[in-house]
């Protein structure tokens, strides 16, 4: 099942403002091609409780009242309003449901999220709330799982998502990413694997196969939280990597057909993507829904 909420997209940004907020929106259009509105959920806003699962809460209080520092604000990389509040709540909400939709089903994807730069208590690089830490957590205190590995392949480091969960041995955070990009300081995965500037796709792909291998094979997670990031194109504006459009089209086959092949539920979000372009970013994105598609066994 995909998570979607037209919050997504609904966020007035200032002229030229870096983030592509309209991308959302159009990759559910896109999407409409490959014959999926019907496989479409409206998530509920994540619940606070489950937010200071991994948050502090008067960071939490400061972003939902709007009194957070300039600053904070500054660094979080949005002007602060309620509309963001709004998608930021949906958002977590989505990867939230995907989680548990996966464990029940095997498959699911949440066309937001990935917001692995979002700290304890400070967001930084477009990321306020960190989706999948909060709902790697949310699954776990449920019971609903045991052990969960967040497999981030989002061009740059994870750095939130490994302070967050430094100290949560059941949580296992991977990070693919390339050395030599945001952010500048590095923050200690329980596995990094980091990529030289220009890397080309059969290393790229070998060092994915190999990370999954190991660390499903060492950890026996019962649910991945996989951030298919679309920075890691060659023409992203903020990648730095040599991946073909191909190239991210066989890093997501490669991931879904491992999970399914392996029996372990999958929950993906769409992660980073920044080009001026936002139709080929968009076609990027769509690189995964076309993976899924192509393993007619892998039901969602």
């Amino acid at each position: 099942m995909l998570f979607y909420h037209p919050s997504y997209s609904a966020l007035p940004l200032p002229p030229r403002h870096r983030f592509p907020i309209n991308k959302y929106a159009l990759l559910k259009s896109q999407l409409s091609t490959l014959q999926l509105d019907n496989k479409f959920i409206s998530p509920d806003k994540a619940p606070f409780e489950s937010l200071l699962l991994c948050h502090d809460k008067d960071y939490i209080q400061s972003f939902m009242n709007g009194t957070l520092s300039q600053n904070a604000i500054r660094k979080m990389g949005f002007p602060w309003s309620n509309d963001l509040v709004e998608r930021t709540l949906f958002s977590v909400g989505g990867s939230i449901a995907a989680a548990k939709y996966a464990l029940e089903n095997g498959t699911a994807a949440n066309l937001s999220g990935g917001y692995h730069h979002a700290h304890k208590d400070f967001a930084a690089g477009f990321c306020i709330i960190n989706d999948f830490a909060v709902a790697a957590c949310d699954v776990i205190e449920q019971g609903l799982a045991e052990t969960v590995v967040i497999f981030d392949c989002d061009v740059h480091q994870g750095d939130g998502t490994a302070s967050i969960l430094s100290k949560h041995s059941d949580v296992i955070t991977c990070s693919i990413h390339c050395e030599n990009n945001f952010p500048r300081i590095k923050a200690e995965s329980d596995y990094d694997f980091p990529l030289s500037a220009n890397t080309d796709d059969d290393a790229y792909l070998n060092t994915v196969s190999q990370a999954l291998s190991l660390v499903c094979r060492l950890h026996k997670p019962d649910l991945i939280l996989y951030n298919a990031g679309a920075d890691i194109y060659k023409q992203d504006e903020l990648g730095l990597l040599d991946i073909s459009l191909n190239g991210v089209y066989e890093r997501d086959r490669l991931v879904l057909d491992y999970c399914h092949q392996q029996g372990i539920p999958i929950a993906a979000a769409m992660g980073g993507g920044y080009q001026k372009n936002i139709t080929q970013l968009v076609d990027v994105h769509k690189q995964f829904f076309i993976a899924l598609l192509a393993n007619p066994a892998i039901m969602i």
